[in-house]
């Protein structure tokens, strides 16, 4: 029986092992808007996020399209002006900086104010 995640918030989830559904693997282009993502991009199954859809995840360290990921949650991209926060989710032992994530995520969080949340 799989764990029940549905109450739990973006913060919840960091430095904690998450499956991430990718619905957007990298190098796939957005259904609504001109972008391509360049990294592998998904949610958390069976959570709620504010936006009333499931909590969505950048999965970085991961160069090919891949369709689920099991990584660790070690940052959270909280966007200021958007209720849709952004679990980052990377293998478990890597590590990135604030600022290659950033780099990494810009094709997408460059539209938002937002900040990088850690532990």
């Amino acid at each position: 029986m799989a764990k029940d995640t549905t109450n739990k918030k973006p913060a919840d989830f960091l430095d904690r092992i998450v499956t991430v559904k990718i619905d957007r693997p990298i190098n796939s282009k957005h259904d609504k808007f001109d972008m391509i993502y360049e990294l592998n991009y998904g949610f958390v199954p069976d959570t709620l996020a504010p936006d009333g859809e499931e909590i969505d995840a950048y999965v970085l360290g991961i160069d090919k399209p891949i369709s689920e990921f099991v990584g660790r949650c070690s940052a959270i991209i909280h966007r200021a002006n958007d209720n849709d926060d952004k679990l980052v989710v990377v293998p478990d032992g890597l590590n990135f900086s604030d600022e290659e994530i950033r780099a990494k995520v810009d094709f997408q969080e460059k539209w938002f104010e937002s900040k990088i949340i850690r532990k």
